[in-house]
């Protein structure tokens, strides 16, 4: 179990911040593979590591945004980074608004092979044409209330597996004329509170469960998924400006392709 737990938050603290899907690759062990689920617990665990990573890469950022948005509750004016964290915090209403109202139709009917397997080729395919059509001149801070709230709606269509909820937004903000890697940056700051909102409303299920998880996987998935995921960070944005999004639209491309092909033998 412990081996699966290692491979299962290595899976997430990498794909949690690439354009791929982390949601895709959770689901898949266990529908190719066989792989048991590894519980809520662990569930948490992971995306507890991925937030402490981004937390900590961003944590200048993070502690500007924090101090400015506390200063603008105060009286004491709005800068760029009050201004950021707003739109940041009006970017996380929709997909609450969309999980809280539809959370559990879309894990009820939508965690399936095919499902991801069409999210994964159709968003990506559009990740590809936000690319080459974008005009690359805006930075994070200049998203506004209408492009934080479009970012925001982004992000709701995330709930879908297969979608990539660092592509959509990714997507959005390339069609938003933000740079790649502004796009990115803001995508980052916006799993902040999703990511924590999500964790927490799993954690509230926890008392609820038996809580058969080994202990030791759990504290291994928060290690190894924080440790992945900071890694991942840091090399996608160096690499972004570079190699833009084509390996990661073409990886998705043949990823779609391979499930379609496993499911269409299992049918």
């Amino acid at each position: 179990m412990e081996v699966h737990a290692v491979l299962l938050a290595l899976i997430q603290g990498i794909t949690e911040f690439l354009p791929i899907s982390s949601s895709a690759h959770l689901i898949l062990p266990s529908v190719l593979l066989g792989w048991p689920d590894q519980g809520l617990a662990f569930d948490v665990a992971v995306h507890l590591g991925s937030l402490l990573a981004v937390i900590y890469y961003f944590r200048g950022e993070v502690m500007a945004m924090a101090s400015a948005w506390w200063a603008s509750l105060r009286g004491k004016g709005l800068n760029a980074e009050g201004r950021l964290a707003w739109c940041i915090l009006l970017a996380t209403i929709p997909a609450c608004v969309v999980g809280l109202l539809f959370g559990e139709l879309i894990g009820l009917y939508l965690r399936s092979g095919w499902v991801i397997a069409v999210a994964t080729i159709i968003f990506g395919i559009l990740l590809w044409w936000a690319d080459r059509m974008a005009r690359l001149q805006k930075d994070e801070y200049q998203s506004g209330w209408r492009g934080a709230f479009i970012l925001g709606c982004a992000q709701a269509l995330a709930l879908i597996p297969g979608t990539s909820r660092s592509g959509i937004t990714l997507t959005a903000g390339l069609m938003l004329g933000l740079t790649r890697q502004a796009a990115a940056r803001f995508s980052f700051l916006m799993s902040i509170p999703i990511i924590f909102l999500a964790g927490s409303h799993q954690a509230k299920g926890l008392s609820a469960v038996d809580m058969t998880m080994a202990w030791s996987a759990v504290g291994l998935g928060v290690l190894v998924s924080f440790i992945s995921a900071l890694a991942c960070i840091h090399l996608f944005l160096s690499l972004l400006a570079r190699i833009g999004v084509l390996p990661f639209v073409l990886y998705r491309l043949g990823l779609g392709a391979l499930l379609i092909w496993v499911m269409s033998t299992q049918a």
